[in-house]
């Protein structure tokens, strides 16, 4: 199964961090990223940019229609997100309550019960 981690966030807050400090907070995240790699839990992991270059998109009579900022004004917008494949939930809250930042704040893990199959989404290989 698979599990979504979600750190929130905001610049005001990463701005509080002195910048000495940074690299070793940087560190530190590697490390827990690189020992979830070689066990083949982690899928992936990503950071997302600042909420104002965040971008809505719909459609309007057939023609996308594109404004600036996220969906819903909040002090905290999700900064970065991870996705691990654990054998149970209770493997993956312990994998993600080891996460450096899950000291200071806490982490939202979802369930991810439904996936598209993979042959529709994988454009890395030629199909077969």
């Amino acid at each position: 199964m698979k599990y979504l981690a979600m750190i929130y966030g905001n610049q005001a807050k990463w701005d509080a961090v002195p910048a000495e400090e940074w690299p070793a907070i940087i560190a530190e995240q590697e490390a827990y990223l690189a020992r979830y790699r070689e066990t083949g839990e982690l899928v992936g992991a990503y950071g997302l940019a600042d909420a104002a270059q965040a971008k809505l998109v719909r459609r309007e009579g057939g023609e996308p229609v594109v404004t600036d900022g996220p969906y819903l004004e909040t002090k905290e917008y999700m900064a970065s997100f991870y996705l691990f494949e654990c054998e149970t939930e209770e493997r993956a809250l312990r994998i993600v309550s080891e996460m450096p930042i899950a000291g200071q704040d806490p982490v939202e893990v979802w369930p991810v019960p439904h996936e598209s199959p993979e042959r529709g989404c994988d454009r890395g290989r030629q199909a077969g």
